[in-house]
């Protein structure tokens, strides 16, 4: 599988140094959509902060990656959707280190969550 970052320089606005504006994938042959993941500890209990909370859901998504025989070198795309803009510099500084400094599409919405205590939740496509 390659995957080709797309990042036009004419009639459009430049990308920032954290994300491309879109991935061509290449020889896939297979696709995983992850659900929208939050930060919760294998009880179900959510970090108690931020910083906690984005720990644990790159924690769960290595663990839904892997159990597809995925790693995160496999991300082609992520949604986040955080409680409060606030979060957006954190929450891309953490995906930044996720990925290793890869760049990929992405992103960010401010939302109510289903839950107060839930301040993060990352959708990912990862191909293969």
């Amino acid at each position: 599988m390659e995957m080709v970052a797309r990042n036009p320089v004419q009639g459009v606005y430049p990308a920032t140094d954290d994300y491309v504006h879109a991935m061509e994938v290449r020889g896939a042959q297979r696709m995983l959509f992850i659900s929208g993941t939050m930060g919760l500890d294998p009880g179900g209990k959510p970090g108690a902060t931020l910083t906690e909370q984005l720990a644990l859901v790159w924690d769960n998504i290595r663990a839904i990656l892997a159990s597809a025989g995925m790693s995160v070198d496999n991300i082609v795309r992520q949604t986040s959707y955080l409680r409060d803009k606030a979060y957006a510099e954190e929450n891309a500084a953490a995906r930044v280190a996720a990925l290793g400094g890869r760049r990929i599409p992405t992103t960010a919405i401010v939302v109510q969550t289903l839950e107060d205590d839930w301040l993060i939740e990352l959708e990912i496509v990862a191909a293969g």
